[in-house]
């Protein structure tokens, strides 16, 4: 029975699912044409919208609250647009015999990236850390995300011959930046129903990325990209991936102790400061980027997002269990890791 539950657990979550088939139809049936156009034109509103939505539903009220607590958001944001690019240059070593320049570019590209908020969070709560810091320190990553990461992506990867213009941020500017702005200020009146529409909001999250997916595909197959990339290919993202995320997760644990944070504030700087978003790297990269390009760039962080999933949800459990042994009075509702990854929605 334990190894068919960790055999349940390794298993991609349903979202993770719906990208692969999206992925699969766009490789068989690309958007060519005018119909490449319309989806273009849909990828563009879409980008607005979500972005929109996602600024009203950042929880600002939390974020003030816990602002003072400035040492650990210090850390993560440190973690998260430091750290984690530092060693995902470290890659370019594999460049060209191993590792082809767009997979660079896309693994630099996810290392920019801010921090997921729902994943954090739920993995933080399970561990039994610093829930209210981890909700204070997922918004500032999303909120500095919308200006770091362009600005990252262009001081990185223009060396690189990633060649990111500035009109490419100035696009940022106006379908990400502006339209988070806009839903920050309609908070007041828009929150309640966002907090009422959850489940529609997660629906057109999660579509609005498939629509992505297979823009970029269909532009990226209509390119060449299965006659660019391999099953050789792809296993190497995925060792690099989860080399990159080892390496991560290890360092934050390390500084974090180093450092003198609590049980509870490492556990959340462990979480937060590891995750990457893939509801604001798919956008990011269809403006950043854009043509048959951003299909192969978006690889790593396709790959990367299940990779997180599965490993935080095992590391949340043993925290959580080492947690239980300390204080078996207390308990622990520790949920299953299936659960978790089925709720994330990265």
């Amino acid at each position: 029975m334990a190894f068919l539950a960790r055999l349940k657990a390794l298993r991609p979550d349903p979202f993770t699912l719906a990208i692969i088939v999206v992925v699969m139809i766009a490789s068989v049936l690309p958007a060519r044409g005018l119909m490449a156009e319309i989806i273009g034109y849909l990828v563009k509103l879409a980008i607005v919208v979500l972005f929109f939505l996602y600024g009203v539903r950042v929880p600002r009220e939390d974020m003030v609250a816990n602002l003072t607590h400035w040492r650990l958001h210090a850390m993560i944001t440190l973690c998260t647009f430091v750290l984690f690019p530092l060693l995902a240059l470290l890659s370019g070593a594999l460049v060209p015999h191993v590792l082809s320049h767009d997979l660079y570019v896309g693994i630099v590209f996810l290392s920019v990236l801010p921090s997921t908020l729902q994943a954090s969070i739920v993995f933080t709560s399970i561990a039994d850390g610093n829930v209210p810091a981890a909700i204070c320190s997922a918004s500032l990553s999303s909120l500095l995300g919308v200006v770091l990461t362009p600005a990252l992506v262009a001081l990185l990867l223009n060396k690189s011959g990633a060649n990111v213009s500035f009109e490419s941020i100035g696009s940022v500017a106006v379908q990400v930046l502006l339209p988070f702005v806009i839903g920050q200020l309609a908070r007041p009146w828009l929150s309640g129903w966002a907090n009422g529409n959850k489940a529609v909001l997660t629906f057109f999250d999660r579509a609005s990325i498939l629509l992505m997916v297979y823009g970029a595909f269909s532009a990226a197959v209509v390119g060449g990209l299965w006659h660019r990339l391999g099953p050789t290919d792809f296993a190497i993202i995925l060792a690099v991936d989860i080399i990159l995320l080892a390496a991560v997760l290890v360092s934050n644990m390390q500084l974090a102790r180093r450092a003198g944070f609590s049980r509870a504030d490492e556990i959340a700087i462990v979480f937060c400061g590891s995750k990457k978003s893939l509801v604001v790297g798919l956008p990011m990269a269809s403006v950043l980027f854009g043509g048959p390009a951003a299909g192969v760039i978006v690889i790593p962080l396709m790959v990367f997002h299940q990779v997180q999933l599965i490993a935080c949800a095992i590391l949340a459990r043993r925290y959580a269990a080492k947690q239980t042994l300390s204080s078996p009075s207390q308990g622990h509702p520790a949920h299953a890791a299936v659960a978790v990854v089925e709720s994330a929605n990265g």
